[in-house]
């Protein structure tokens, strides 16, 4: 089941809450996986999940709401680790540095954590759909934004963050994109396939905006 946090302390109430959106999550994950995320509705959804649609739509607006949830198991974790990045390197390579520790820790994640079979999954459910490649390097100020903006003192709506984000999305969209065939049809694609992917991109990535205002 989907992660649920810091279910200690809370009332009952919240922790069906709780329980119901992660159902809903993993109901979502396991029919996108069998039949892609164009393919899905949300009334299969909330009958996976053994819930009316109408109680689908107190916790996800959206079909689209419930892939970008997915999304952001991911994006906090990346905010986690970028948090962590020293000050004195460059934007990208703290960024790089974050995702390639998300990758790997998700390797020897606890339970409850975000493992490399729930990282692999929203990589394929993410390819499935090309609406939903799009909705994930959409600028929305997600909490990766967020830290971005600490680290450049200053806010989200900073044009500056804007462009990282989307020069950052679009970077991370290519160096899947030569997966993506394979990441939709077969289980064998691993963490260390997506790292060795995101890695030698960046390293073309890395190479071409060090030359940018260079003469030609």
């Amino acid at each position: 089941m989907a992660e649920v946090r810091g279910e200690r302390g809370l009332g009952l109430r919240e922790r069906k809450k709780r329980r119901t959106r992660a159902t809903l999550i993993d109901a979502a994950v396991g029919l996108c996986e069998q039949q892609g995320f164009d393919g899905t509705t949300v009334d299969q959804i909330a009958a996976i999940a053994d819930v009316s649609p109408r109680t689908f739509s107190r916790y996800f607006a959206t079909k689209d709401a419930i892939a970008l949830a997915l999304i952001d198991e991911v994006l906090d974790i990346a905010a986690d680790e970028l948090r962590r990045q020293p000050l004195d390197i460059g934007h990208f390579e703290a960024l790089r540095r974050s995702y390639v520790e998300l990758a790997l820790k998700s390797k020897r994640a606890p339970a409850g954590a975000l493992s490399s079979d729930r990282l692999l999954q929203i990589v394929r459910i993410t390819f499935s759909s090309a609406t939903l490649r799009q909705a994930a390097v959409e600028f929305r100020a997600s909490v990766v934004d967020v830290v971005m903006a600490e680290r450049l003192g200053t806010t989200v709506d900073d044009r500056r963050v804007r462009l990282i984000a989307a020069m950052w999305g679009a970077f991370l969209m290519t160096a899947l994109a030569d997966l993506a065939g394979d990441v939709t049809s077969a289980a064998r694609i691993t963490v260390d396939d997506v790292v060795a992917a995101f890695e030698a991109t960046y390293t073309e990535f890395a190479g071409e905006i060090a030359g940018v205002g260079q003469p030609a």
